[in-house]
């Protein structure tokens, strides 16, 4: 994986469950991961190696999902052979529903 989230960066998000009660257009996204036509926004995480975000798999917005990502799995993912999985660096912690790319996802929200 390229640019791994430094711990500073993972002790700023929030942790699984903490925000249960918020609706997906309110979920802080506090990372980005990307490869190819896939993305993964990150909203919390366990402290250990589970996230929780929604993933964009192929750019099949019909089929994204919110659901829990491995980052272990994460950093060893690479598609075609060659390419690693990428963090976006300037991102900026932003709402779900300021994501342009989540706009199209019809359950995202």
């Amino acid at each position: 994986m390229w640019n791994i989230p430094t711990a500073k960066q993972l002790s700023k998000i929030p942790r699984l469950y903490s925000t249960e009660g918020t609706p997906c257009a309110d979920k802080k996204i506090y990372l980005h991961f990307f490869i190819g036509d896939s993305d993964w926004y990150i909203a919390e995480y366990d402290g250990k190696d589970l996230f929780y975000g929604f993933t964009i798999l192929n750019n099949w917005v019909n089929s994204a999902e919110w659901g829990y990502i491995s980052f272990a799995e994460l950093k060893k993912l690479r598609m075609p052979p060659g390419f690693e999985v990428d963090r976006e660096i300037e991102w900026k912690v932003v709402k779900a529903s300021e994501i342009e790319k989540l706009k199209e996802c019809p359950q995202a929200f």
